[in-house]
């Protein structure tokens, strides 16, 4: 009897924690076909990795619920297709999306060669605050490696982006990366939260008509706003 209600009562604090929900964030993994992308993103989300994993078609998602600071989050993260003939249908799905993961192979250098122009089409799609994190994925193939990490860094480096090496396989690295991201879009957040107060307490509207200023946050479990819509002390 003990066993059921506590059974039932893991089930109540179970639902309580998803009805507390304070973000969404919108996250993309982009890259090139065959890089483990899909990879990444199931051992993140699901702590699994499958040896018989295809070709994403299109676009799929997977969620996985963390607490950051203190707030419960909900990273809701975007496997898009690498393949050129979906390249029209993913650039869709950049809009709202508030981090970017953007995943090459260690052991393909033309997957590394191409990340400028995923980055070049992200940024022409997504929202200027973006958070980008550059992934060098398949880090256990040390034998095979023939893209350094010190090119890597000096790429990330000279575009702003932030980076790390993972192996989908073993785990390694994949918890921390993403981790890594969304606090960093947590703290973009936390300050474009902050500069919006600020503007409007000294009369000064610019900050929140800023362009480019506009960045798409889902508050709850469903319902997809702008942050700027949040803050109803603000109109964007």
């Amino acid at each position: 009897m003990n066993q059921e209600m506590n059974g039932v009562e893991a089930e109540r604090v179970k639902e309580n924690v998803h009805d507390k929900i304070d973000y969404v964030f919108k996250v993309v993994v982009i890259g090139d076909s065959a890089v483990g992308k899909t990879q990444i993103l199931s051992r993140f989300a699901k702590n699994q990795f499958c040896l018989d994993s295809k070709s994403t078609i299109g676009v799929e998602f997977q969620t996985r619920t963390v607490t950051i600071n203190g707030k419960v989050i909900k990273a809701q993260i975007w496997d898009t297709a690498g393949q050129e003939r979906y390249r029209a249908v993913t650039s869709a799905y950049y809009r709202g999306a508030l981090g970017a993961m953007l995943v090459y192979d260690i052991t393909k250098r033309q997957s590394f060669d191409h990340v400028a122009r995923w980055v070049e089409e992200l940024r022409a799609h997504a929202d200027s605050s973006i958070v980008i994190m550059l992934i060098g994925n398949k880090g256990d193939l040390v034998d095979q490696r023939v893209v350094h990490a010190e090119d890597a860094v000096e790429f990330a480096e000279d575009q702003g982006l932030f980076f790390s090496e993972t192996s989908a396989l073993s785990g390694e690295n994949v918890d921390s990366a993403f981790f890594k991201l969304l606090e960093e879009i947590y703290r973009v957040i936390s300050k474009r939260s902050l500069e919006c107060g600020h503007g409007k307490a000294n009369g000064d509207h610019s900050v929140a008509t800023l362009k480019g200023s506009k960045i798409d946050v889902i508050s709850g479990a469903e319902l997809e706003i702008s942050e700027m819509k949040k803050l109803s002390s603000c109109s964007c």
